[in-house]
């Protein structure tokens, strides 16, 4: 098929695309083909104005009186059943606070209060590298915690055990895009007597999640991927409501029942909000919720088959370029195990990378050898994939990848 038809199919595709007009309401400038709203969502054009209003009206009219009169006081729990809608979990049990490495030492250690009698924390080697992070900081603090890391990401379930008390596990993997089976996992896991807590980073906004489906028992994820809401912003816990009970190590006076009681010892709030901790960023929150809610119009069925339709067509676009300049898939072929991103492995990764962003084309890498492209529904036409693949066959054919200032690498990659 040559590029004019190529081009002409795609031109089709997004003519006929129910969520085509979404694109229009977020801020990307022309030209620009983003695919790394797998790590940072792009900006929603109704953020800015939110944003302005809670600066200018709120916070500089308002003062002190918006923690009520502008609901910021309960804009965790208020976000957090928005979220809620996106997961298949039920109001109450997810709020909108604090960084996703803290909501993970929060339902660790909320998880373990909850079997006392067991010792062991597992996870395995290619999890994110915070969630690990988190079970390495509990085992030197506590002392009698024992941290263990399978390293063959398939043979983590064969390590429960009667120790086991906290399985962490992402759902769908921050390199490869590889789906787990939530229901099949945590099923596994009760049966061993374990608790589950799933990082839904890659998760909320790219897939269907079902928490309340799969009987899951907690959950972490960040803000600022698929739900759009900006760089650093709050991430969310979920705690089913069985487990409520638990009494947060991260005991601050948010999550107090009676926080402006200001009483010296801690009460836990009855419910989710005793996951809350310090005063909630209230700019954050906003911009998390301008995403949220635009969001919460897609249907989400439409945005997984255009998702895994994207990238069906990035695949198949892809394989001249594997077989001539070295590509491999990195990814998952079969859809029910593909998140929404496509990823490669190739020796000149990282200056490849590099090199497309003097084309336009964003997208992003991972050691040792991965590029990853995300795969937005909402803003991502199909020209964009016949575009980007194009583009890169270009910096393959020109080696536009050999330039000196690609071979060291940035900081931030």
């Amino acid at each position: 098929m040559t590029g004019t038809l190529l081009a002409a199919d795609a031109a089709e595709r997004d003519a006929a695309d129910p969520l085509a007009g979404f694109r229009d309401r977020f801020q990307l400038r022309d030209g620009l083909i983003y695919l790394d709203g797998n790590s940072l969502g792009a900006l929603p054009k109704a953020t800015a104005d939110r944003l302005a209003r809670v600066i200018a009206q709120e916070w500089g009219e308002g003062l002190i009186t918006s923690w009520l009169g502008a609901l910021w006081s309960t804009a965790p729990r208020r976000i957090g059943d928005k979220i809620a809608r996106l997961l298949g979990a039920a109001s109450g049990e997810i709020i909108a606070t604090d960084s996703t490495s803290v909501n993970i030492f929060k339902a660790l250690t909320a998880a373990l209060s909850l079997r006392p009698g067991r010792a062991k924390l597992l996870s395995e080697a290619t999890n994110f590298p915070t969630d690990v992070y988190m079970m390495q900081g509990i085992e030197a603090f506590s002392g009698g915690r024992v941290r263990a890391v399978t390293a063959d990401p398939d043979a983590v379930l064969d390590a429960l055990d009667d120790e086991v008390a906290v399985l962490l596990l992402t759902q769908v993997h921050y390199k490869s895009g590889r789906v787990r089976d939530m229901a099949q996992v945590t099923r596994k896991a009760h049966d061993a007597g374990a608790l589950v807590i799933w990082d839904l980073s890659h998760s909320a906004g790219a897939i269907p999640v079902d928490l309340g489906g799969a009987n899951a028992d907690f959950a972490i994820g960040c803000g600022y991927k698929f739900l759009n809401g900006g760089p650093g912003a709050p991430a969310y816990l979920f705690a089913a409501a069985r487990h409520q009970a638990a009494t947060p190590v991260l005991s601050g006076w948010f999550g107090h029942a009676r926080p402006f009681s200001f009483e010296e010892d801690y009460d836990p709030a009855p419910g989710i909000e005793r996951f809350l901790c310090g005063t909630p960023p209230v700019l954050g929150l906003a911009a998390l919720e301008a995403g949220v809610d635009l969001l919460l119009e897609a249907d989400m069925g439409e945005l997984r088959r255009k998702s895994l339709a994207l990238g069906d067509l990035f695949m198949e676009r892809m394989e001249p370029l594997c077989a001539r300049y070295g590509f491999a898939l990195a990814s998952e072929r079969d859809p029910a195990r593909r998140g929404s991103q496509v990823a490669y492995a190739h020796p000149r990764g990282y200056e490849i990378v590099q090199a497309l962003k003097e084309l336009d084309v964003i997208a992003d890498f991972r050691t040792p050898d991965v590029l990853r492209f995300g795969l937005t529904p909402l803003y991502l036409r199909y020209r964009d994939i016949v575009e980007t693949v194009e583009r890169l066959e270009r910096v393959c054919a020109t080696e536009a990848w050999a330039k000196p200032e690609y071979q060291e690498r940035a900081a931030v990659t």
